[in-house]
Order: structure tokens, then sequence, then C-alpha cells
């Protein structure tokens, strides 16, 4: 399971800077969308390591909020620029 939380949260790392040089507006907008598929399956990876006990209270709830953040931010670049090139 460790593995698998590192493989998705890093992932969420990379293709948030692969955004950042995209070809267009739509490569950004799918970028991101990657990233927060990436963000999503680390919550769910938090959770099974929460639930079989490798993470105690604090440690679970300190990465649960990270990612919640991130996954925020991420739906809200999303929106911005969807609403931005008039895909919503």
């Amino acid at each position: 399971m460790s593995k698998q939380i590192y493989r998705s949260g890093t992932s969420i790392g990379a293709n948030v800077a692969e955004s950042i040089n995209a070809q267009s507006n739509a490569d950004f907008i799918n970028k991101l969308s990657i990233a927060l598929k990436e963000a999503n399956e680390t919550e769910y990876w938090l959770k099974n390591l929460y639930s079989a006990k490798f993470i105690d209270d604090k440690g679970y709830l300190s990465l649960q909020k990270d990612n919640e953040e991130i996954i925020k931010i991420l739906v809200s670049s999303i929106k911005t620029m969807k609403l931005k090139t008039k895909q919503i």
C-alpha cells in the first residue's frame, strides 16, 4: 500500500509540473484532471493505510487534510480554466 500511495502522490506533482508547459488550454485542463484523479486515488490509499493501522489518527488527519486541500486547488483551477475557455 505504501508503494501505491507513493506512486499516486508523486504523480500529482508530476502532472501539475507538466501542466505548466501545456501545449494548449485543453492540454492544461487534461494534465490537471489527471492530477485530480491521482489525488482521489491518494485519498483512497490513505484511508486504507489508516484502516490497516499503518498510520495513526494524527498522521492520517494531517495527510488527509493536505490531500483535501490539493483536491480543492485542482478543482478550482480546472473550473477556472474551463470557464476561461468556455468549456463548461
